[in-house]
């Protein structure tokens, strides 16, 4: 498709992290207005080389000349309204914007900012870890995190009895101990039973 000839074939990162879509043109010299995963798109806005792939359907299309993914560079993004928008280096007008309507985009992992502090993490960091309590008793891995407001909690997975089962523990300082990222697990103060 004419309006997609600037972008170019690249293969994903192993790193690569889906942070949000493109919603639709805004504006006509190309613009887009994006959808955020995260109520923090900080990720989003620091990074600015993004990699797109295609909607699924039955939003595709456009896409087709394309296998994976390509790449683009943020000329600019911005808070408007209620959400974000940004200029691509790639797309120079509306046509080209609407064409990406619906793409997922992606940042490679290493291109995120910096957490704010010791105690802060992306939560695509702690997908994974195993988490055990201060006895050393193995409590699950962590399979997804729930925003409930005021916190975050850990939702785990582990094997009870042959089968799948679920334990959900508040990801707050009074539970949690310590997050070792390198060695990939999560200390807390909770037990079998609970």
């Amino acid at each position: 498709m004419a309006a997609l000839a600037g972008l170019k074939p690249a293969p994903l990162p192993a790193d690569a992290v889906e942070l949000g879509r493109i919603q639709e043109a805004w504006g006509i010299k190309g613009w887009v207005r994006l959808h955020s995963h995260s109520a923090k798109p900080e990720a989003l806005l620091h990074a600015w080389r993004w990699y797109l792939l295609p909607p699924e359907a039955p939003f595709a299309r456009g896409f087709d000349a394309f296998e994976g993914s390509v790449v683009v560079q943020v000329h600019g993004i911005k808070r408007h309204a209620d959400g974000l928008v940004a200029q691509l280096a790639e797309v120079p007008d509306r046509n080209a914007a609407e064409a990406l309507k619906g793409a997922r985009i992606l940042v490679a992992r290493a291109d995120f900012p910096a957490a704010a502090s010791d105690d802060e993490y992306y939560w695509v960091d702690l997908i994974g870890l195993e988490v055990v309590n201060r006895q050393g008793e193995a409590l699950g891995v962590v399979r997804d995190l729930l925003s409930t407001g005021p916190h975050s909690v850990l939702c785990l997975e582990y094997l009870a009895e042959g089968k799948l089962a679920e334990r959900l523990i508040p990801f707050v300082a009074a539970y949690v101990d310590a997050v070792d990222l390198p060695a990939r697990r999560i200390t807390v103060d909770w037990q079998l039973d609970y």
